[in-house]
């Protein structure tokens, strides 16, 4: 970053230096923050509230605590220069108080009340001429079931927790009023359910500066049961102009968010062809992690030029890419064992990324896969071949 006194230039010194970039959160996409942090030699402090956290034996720093708590993100915010996060459930009344005092907060405080909470963040895509599903939302369940007794809401559709979900949690579609038994009794949306053709993603990344690139436009498969992608392959197999109108509405939501750091912006091409916004997440995203073997730049070193206002990278891809997630099979839970990862490691243009999660479930996040290659069918083909091959098993 440079600024400019008279005639004398001031650069800011983020390399091999005092400086302190503080990190919320300590999951998976910390860790693969961390491999850029460590290449710019840029002290990074973390924190998180548990000592088994992928991040914790690599950053500079670990500090454990509650993102949840007030308290221990105030204070720890006050211990570093810049601060940004890897998971957007935290304190946003601590980070508040700390751009109030003149700390630098990226993503802001303001786009995570938008984003937080599923309701506010459909009210503000409403509120801004931005496509999205048509919903309704409700305190508690009790309200959502009282609509339904008077049927002004049509099944299917689809619910949604307004806090906490993640990972396909807290997301389920209702086909009957049988289906809303097993729903928690939280503030919730309920939202019409669109027959789409693909589920896209563009990753926005703007600076300070106002300098913002996009990558290209990918393309989601995901599970049928647990609701988590299962393929993200870039480019998307969809005609130029479709790949246009979803760059141009994912630009739209950051521009109106004002949004500094990346924006993942999900979402559906419909069956008539129109884009429309399904949700966003204010950081590095699952959508994104193609990009360390197939771009350029890839998001992680690009959400380090955000925050700390650099110029951004080249996000164009170098080679067509598919990223296969790796998720606890289900049956299993324990010990991780990673079978037949020795047969995927002979596969040219295969590279494995392993989280450091040492307990597996069903359905969690343990790891994922990039197969690169000049074509894409072929990439889309070693991605199958490497999905039926390893297993995220238990001991």
């Amino acid at each position: 970053m440079i600024t400019f006194v008279g005639k004398i230039q001031k650069v800011k010194n983020y390399f091999s230096s005092d400086f302190k970039l503080g990190v919320l959160g300590g999951g998976q996409l910390g860790k693969m923050l961390l491999t850029e942090t460590q290449k710019f030699d840029i002290y990074t402090k973390i924190l998180d509230n548990s000592l088994e956290a992928p991040c914790a034996q690599i950053c500079n720093e670990f500090v454990v605590g509650d993102l949840m708590n007030y308290d221990d993100v105030y204070q720890f915010g006050q211990t570093v220069d810049v601060l940004t996060f890897e998971i957007e459930l935290v304190n946003i009344d601590a980070l508040e108080a700390l751009e109030k005092e003149g700390k630098k907060v990226y993503p802001s405080s303001k786009t995570l009340r938008i984003i937080q909470n599923k309701a506010t963040q459909k009210k503000f895509y409403v509120e801004h001429q931005i496509p999205t599903a048509a919903f309704s939302s409700f305190d508690n369940l009790s309200g959502l079931q009282a609509e339904l007794k008077n049927d002004n809401i049509e099944f299917p559709f689809v619910w949604k927790a307004a806090e906490f979900g993640y990972d396909g949690n807290g997301v389920k579609i209702i086909r009957s009023i049988n289906d809303i038994e097993s729903l928690p009794n939280v503030e919730c949306i309920a939202e019409k359910l669109i027959p789409f053709k693909n589920e896209l993603a563009v990753i926005v990344a703007r600076n300070s500066n106002g300098e913002v690139k996009t990558y290209p436009v990918v393309e989601m498969e995901f599970h049928p049961e647990a609701n988590q992608v299962e393929y993200v392959i870039c480019p998307a197999r969809i005609p130029q102009e479709i790949a246009k109108k979803a760059n141009e509405v994912a630009l739209k939501v950051a521009s109106k968010i004002k949004h500094i750091g990346l924006l993942a912006v999900e979402l559906f091409q419909t069956e008539n062809d129109e884009i429309i916004v399904n949700e966003v997440a204010p950081r590095t995203h699952n959508s994104g992690h193609y990009s360390i073997e197939a771009s350029y730049t890839s998001q992680f070193e690009q959400h380090l030029r955000t925050v700390l206002n650099l110029p951004l990278g080249d996000t164009s891809s170098k080679v067509a890419g598919v990223m296969v997630n790796l998720v606890g099979e289900e049956g299993y839970s324990g010990d991780v064992v990673y079978e037949s990862i020795e047969e995927i490691l002979k596969i040219d243009g295969v590279t494995p990324h392993i989280y450091g999660k040492k307990q597996t479930r069903p359905f969690r996040k343990m790891g994922h896969v990039t197969i690169v290659n000049p074509d894409m069918e072929e990439a889309r083909r070693i991605a199958e071949v490497v999905k039926r091959t390893i297993r995220v098993i238990s001991k």
